[in-house]
């Protein structure tokens, strides 16, 4: 098979990675790629990820027989449905589905219709109105922006004052923040579930847990996450089922009858209480960077899967399952997810990858031949191991083998789990 890999963050690299490994795999080219890409798939960076025609023709002349979208602005923007009308086959959701993760309200006023468990919230267009209901309903509390906001446009507010601030924060977010969501705070333990679907199949994918906040102990601000591990074990087989029961078949069916069929990945955000899952968001895509975790234990072929969900042929697919512990760290640039420096160089990727990890690409970019920062997340250090604690030990082994200047990255990944 052909193969076109849309995007070139640490998600894609961990895809472009995996695909690579099925023997049905002939050719693969990746728009725009990347440094780390480039080990798998020829990449063309001259053709943007916004410009339908042009992806549509490049996979018509390549006679690509897959295309995998691996970003939600691709997905939110049609790329889907233009595939569809040209005959490309192609993992990813179209337009409709991926409102999921376009719209907030879309997703919340879904699941309410259907009675698919999340917080309660209300949608507000007006400053004023919200900022009065965040008064009467006090803090803690959480605010998020309606639309697309590269995963930063959620504030968990502690206090009153902070609500109030992230309400006036939102149009930092442009047209995505013009209309808002504001919910009431679930406490609980986190976990993402993403599952491949063809429409009417579901498989789960094993649970992962991602730390979002850019500090140690879930300090500072959210960010696109900071690293992850799997298996989390606060998604037993009794959460799991329910999972499954009451939010993953309910959701595809709810689409369905809204008229919506939904292929590709669904991520599932989840907050556990009392032994009770709840949704916290919806993702159209894999999560980044729990695919770096998830990936790495899945023993099936994942592009014999993938075509299998673009074919609506999931049916009687089986996954098989490494029984190690996967955890990533992510190395960021200083100061992010606020104002970061670029273009700084980066020593110690052959070093890390000789004492045993998987270096992801999230980014980063050949400047005269030398890899240098290109973004706020730069590199995603993944290992694994037999058990977790070990897996925690060598990553971080890894990770202090890589520098660039004002690099940072949390101590603290899987320390609950260890707890």
């Amino acid at each position: 098979m052909n193969v076109l890999l849309i995007g070139g963050g640490g998600r894609e690299h961990a895809l472009a990675w995996k695909i690579s490994q099925s023997p049905r795999l002939e050719k693969m080219f990746a728009i725009p790629g990347s440094p780390g890409i480039k080990d798998f798939a020829e990449c063309v960076e001259n053709i943007s990820i916004d410009d339908n025609a042009a992806l549509v023709d490049f996979a018509t002349s390549k006679k690509i027989d897959l295309v995998v979208v691996g970003p939600e602005a691709p997905l939110v923007n049609g790329l889907v449905d233009a595939l569809n009308d040209a005959g490309i086959k192609s993992f990813g959701c179209t337009r409709d589905a991926a409102q999921i993760e376009g719209s907030k309200i879309f997703a919340k006023r879904l699941m309410k219709k259907y009675n698919v468990p999340t917080a309660e919230f209300e949608v507000f267009d007006n400053v004023d109105a919200a900022k009065n209901y965040i008064r009467q309903k006090g803090a803690p509390i959480v605010v998020k922006a309606d639309g697309l906001a590269a995963g930063k446009g959620v504030i968990v507010a502690q206090t009153l004052d902070e609500a109030l601030t992230a309400v006036d924060e939102m149009k930092t977010f442009g047209t995505a923040g013009s209309k808002i969501v504001v919910e009431e705070f679930m406490d609980g333990e986190e976990a993402s579930v993403l599952a491949l679907t063809d429409g009417e199949t579901i498989l789960p994918l094993v649970a992962a847990q991602d730390h979002k906040r850019a500090l140690d102990g879930d300090k500072g601000l959210n960010t696109g996450g900071m690293g992850a591990y799997a298996p989390a074990p606060v998604v037993d087989e009794k959460i799991s089922a329910l999972v499954t029961e009451k939010i993953l078949k309910p959701t595809i069916a709810a689409l369905k009858a809204e008229g919506i069929t939904y292929r590709g990945c669904l991520y599932a955000g989840l907050m556990i209480c009392d032994g009770q899952p709840k949704v916290v968001e919806f993702n159209c895509r894999f999560g980044d960077p729990e695919t770096q975790v998830v990936l790495p234990l899945l023993e099936s072929d994942l592009l014999d899967l993938m075509e299998a969900c673009a074919s609506g042929t999931l049916s009687g697919k089986e996954l098989s399952w490494s029984d190690q512990s996967a955890v990533c760290v992510i190395l960021a640039s200083g100061g992010y997810p606020k104002a970061y420096k670029k273009n700084l160089p980066i020593d110690g990727v052959t070093k890390a990858k000789s004492l045993g990890a998987l270096i992801f690409h999230a980014g980063t970019k050949l400047s005269d031949g030398e890899l240098v920062t290109s973004g706020g997340r730069v590199l995603g250090v993944t290992v694994t191991a037999p058990n977790l604690r070990e897996a925690v030990d060598k990553v971080y082994r890894c990770a202090d083998v890589i520098h660039f200047d004002d690099m940072h990255f949390r101590r603290d990944i899987a320390a609950k789990a260890l707890h």
